[in-house]
Protein backbone atom coordinates (compact mmCIF):
# COMPACT_ATOMS: atom_id res chain seq x y z
CA UNK A 1 0.00 0.00 0.00
CA UNK A 2 1.41 3.33 -0.99
CA UNK A 3 2.76 5.75 1.56
CA UNK A 4 0.59 8.81 1.95
CA UNK A 5 3.02 10.85 3.97
CA UNK A 6 6.97 10.93 3.04
CA UNK A 7 9.75 9.94 5.44
CA UNK A 8 11.62 11.94 6.43
CA UNK A 9 15.65 11.26 6.28
CA UNK A 10 15.45 11.40 9.84
CA UNK A 11 13.36 8.62 10.43
CA UNK A 12 15.49 6.44 8.37
CA UNK A 13 17.76 3.86 9.81
CA UNK A 14 20.19 1.90 8.33
CA UNK A 15 18.95 -1.95 8.68
CA UNK A 16 15.24 -0.82 8.45
CA UNK A 17 12.73 -3.45 6.20
CA UNK A 18 10.92 -2.93 4.34
CA UNK A 19 6.85 -3.64 4.20
CA UNK A 20 6.38 -6.89 1.82
CA UNK A 21 4.87 -6.57 -1.42
CA UNK A 22 3.05 -9.70 -2.89
CA UNK A 23 2.44 -9.09 -6.62
CA UNK A 24 0.02 -11.73 -8.28
CA UNK A 25 1.69 -12.78 -11.81
CA UNK A 26 -1.39 -13.22 -13.84
CA UNK A 27 -1.26 -13.13 -17.93
CA UNK A 28 -3.01 -10.05 -17.92
CA UNK A 29 -0.10 -7.87 -15.51
CA UNK A 30 2.47 -9.50 -17.56
CA UNK A 31 1.21 -8.57 -21.10
CA UNK A 32 0.11 -5.25 -20.07
CA UNK A 33 2.98 -4.33 -18.49
CA UNK A 34 4.94 -5.64 -21.01
CA UNK A 35 2.89 -3.31 -23.71
CA UNK A 36 2.69 -0.36 -21.26
CA UNK A 37 6.44 0.09 -21.70
CA UNK A 38 6.27 -0.51 -25.35
CA UNK A 39 8.25 -4.13 -25.20
CA UNK A 40 6.04 -5.77 -28.12
CA UNK A 41 8.41 -8.66 -28.24
CA UNK A 42 6.55 -11.83 -28.50
CA UNK A 43 7.95 -13.45 -25.74
CA UNK A 44 6.31 -11.01 -23.36
CA UNK A 45 2.63 -11.94 -24.25
CA UNK A 46 2.44 -14.96 -27.31
CA UNK A 47 2.23 -17.98 -25.18
CA UNK A 48 2.88 -20.35 -28.64
CA UNK A 49 5.30 -18.31 -29.51
CA UNK A 50 6.96 -18.36 -26.09
CA UNK A 51 7.29 -22.00 -25.72
CA UNK A 52 8.20 -22.42 -29.27
CA UNK A 53 11.94 -20.41 -28.13
CA UNK A 54 11.94 -22.67 -25.25
CA UNK A 55 10.70 -21.10 -22.71
CA UNK A 56 7.16 -22.69 -20.68
CA UNK A 57 4.76 -19.63 -21.32
CA UNK A 58 5.14 -15.96 -21.32
CA UNK A 59 7.17 -13.86 -18.75
CA UNK A 60 7.80 -10.88 -17.36
CA UNK A 61 10.13 -8.07 -19.59
CA UNK A 62 12.95 -6.36 -17.31
CA UNK A 63 11.44 -2.86 -18.07
CA UNK A 64 8.40 -4.34 -16.43
CA UNK A 65 10.43 -6.05 -13.34
CA UNK A 66 12.32 -2.34 -12.87
CA UNK A 67 9.04 -0.39 -12.45
CA UNK A 68 7.53 -2.86 -9.97
CA UNK A 69 11.18 -2.71 -7.79
CA UNK A 70 11.01 1.35 -8.14
CA UNK A 71 7.07 1.53 -7.10
CA UNK A 72 7.88 -1.23 -4.10
CA UNK A 73 10.52 1.66 -2.53
CA UNK A 74 8.40 4.97 -3.17
CA UNK A 75 5.39 3.90 -1.91
CA UNK A 76 7.18 2.74 0.78
CA UNK A 77 9.14 6.22 1.30
CA UNK A 78 6.08 8.35 -0.10
CA UNK A 79 5.01 11.06 -2.65
CA UNK A 80 7.59 13.47 -1.92
CA UNK A 81 10.76 10.63 -2.11
CA UNK A 82 12.82 10.95 -5.51
CA UNK A 83 14.32 8.15 -7.19
CA UNK A 84 18.19 8.96 -7.90
CA UNK A 85 19.02 5.34 -9.36
CA UNK A 86 18.14 1.45 -9.58
CA UNK A 87 20.76 -1.01 -10.36
CA UNK A 88 18.79 -4.62 -10.81
CA UNK A 89 20.15 -8.07 -11.38
CA UNK A 90 17.13 -10.53 -13.40
CA UNK A 91 17.50 -14.20 -12.33
CA UNK A 92 14.59 -16.29 -12.30
CA UNK A 93 11.80 -15.51 -14.91
CA UNK A 94 8.40 -14.04 -13.63
CA UNK A 95 5.70 -16.66 -15.30
CA UNK A 96 2.32 -16.08 -14.84
CA UNK A 97 0.85 -18.62 -12.46
CA UNK A 98 3.32 -17.36 -9.76
CA UNK A 99 3.92 -14.61 -7.12
CA UNK A 100 6.73 -12.31 -6.72
CA UNK A 101 7.83 -11.47 -3.14
CA UNK A 102 8.92 -8.05 -2.94
CA UNK A 103 11.37 -7.09 0.42
CA UNK A 104 13.89 -5.02 0.86
CA UNK A 105 16.55 -3.14 3.47
CA UNK A 106 17.69 0.06 4.39
CA UNK A 107 21.79 -0.43 3.38
CA UNK A 108 22.79 2.99 3.72
CA UNK A 109 21.83 6.50 4.72
CA UNK A 110 23.70 9.94 3.84
CA UNK A 111 23.14 13.41 4.24
CA UNK A 112 24.70 14.35 0.77
CA UNK A 113 24.37 18.36 -0.78
CA UNK A 114 21.47 18.95 1.57
CA UNK A 115 19.35 15.82 1.03
CA UNK A 116 19.11 12.65 2.76
CA UNK A 117 20.02 9.43 0.70
CA UNK A 118 18.66 6.61 1.24
CA UNK A 119 20.23 3.28 -0.45
CA UNK A 120 17.62 0.03 0.11
CA UNK A 121 19.09 -3.23 -1.17
CA UNK A 122 15.93 -4.94 -2.94
CA UNK A 123 14.42 -8.67 -3.43
CA UNK A 124 12.13 -9.90 -5.76
CA UNK A 125 11.38 -13.88 -5.14
CA UNK A 126 8.95 -16.29 -6.72
CA UNK A 127 8.84 -20.39 -6.66
CA UNK A 128 11.99 -20.90 -8.24
CA UNK A 129 13.98 -18.28 -6.57
CA UNK A 130 15.59 -14.74 -7.22
CA UNK A 131 13.69 -13.01 -9.78
CA UNK A 132 15.23 -9.56 -9.27
CA UNK A 133 18.14 -8.21 -6.53
CA UNK A 134 19.62 -5.23 -6.49
CA UNK A 135 19.23 -1.45 -5.12
CA UNK A 136 17.69 1.56 -5.15
CA UNK A 137 18.60 5.25 -4.31
CA UNK A 138 16.25 7.44 -3.29
CA UNK A 139 16.52 11.45 -1.96
CA UNK A 140 14.12 11.67 0.95
CA UNK A 141 13.49 15.74 2.45
CA UNK A 142 15.26 16.12 5.52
Amino acid sequence: MAATTTLRFGDVKVGDALPEEVIELTPTLIIASAIATRDFQDVHHDMGLAVERGMPNIFMNILSTNGFIGRFVTDWAGPEARVKSIAIRLGAPNFPGDVMRMSGRVAAAEAVDGEGVVEVEVRGVNSMGDHATGKVVVALPT
